[in-house]
C-alpha cells in the first residue's frame, strides 16, 4: 500500500495534525545540539513524533498524547516567553506562534476526532 493510498485512508482528519506533531519533533530534535543538549527539548521532540505515530495510525492513545504534549508545549512556550522577556524577538515570536499552533490542532483533533466504535 503505497504512502497516497494510506493519506485517503487516514483522511484530512488525521493529516493536518499528523504533519504538525511530525514537524515539531523533527524541528525539536533537529534544534537539540544548538542548545546544548537540554532534555526538554530531546524528550518533546520525541513525544511530538509519537504524537504524530499515534494519530496517523488512530491508535486509542493518541488523544491521551496530544493531551499531554499539549500541556507540555503549553509549559515549555510560556515559560521561554516568561525568560526571554522578548529581549529576542525571533525567539518570542517563534515561541507564541508554537503555542498558538499547539492549542489550534489540539482543539481540532480532540472536535474531529471519532467517537470509539462499542
Amino acid at each position: 500500500m503505497s504512502f497516497r493510498s494510506k493519506l485517503k485512508i487516514a483522511g484530512i482528519r488525521t493529516v493536518a495534525p499528523t504533519v504538525f506533531y511530525g514537524s515539531v519533533g523533527i524541528i525539536f530534535l533537529v534544534l537539540l545540539p544548538f542548545a546544548n543538549f537540554p532534555p526538554h527539548i530531546g524528550l518533546t521532540g520525541i513525544l511530538s513524533l509519537a504524537t504524530a505515530y499515534g494519530i496517523f495510525k488512530k491508535r486509542f492513545w493518541a488523544l491521551w498524547l496530544v493531551v499531554a504534549f499539549f500541556t507540555v508545549a503549553t509549559t515549555i512556550s510560556l515559560y521561554t516567553l516568561y525568560t526571554v522577556a522578548f529581549s529576542n524577538w525571533i525567539v518570542g515570536i517563534s515561541m507564541i506562534t508554537y503555542a498558538v499552533l499547539t492549542w489550534t490542532f489540539t482543539l481540532y483533533f480532540v472536535l474531529k476526532r471519532k467517537p470509539p466504535k462499542a
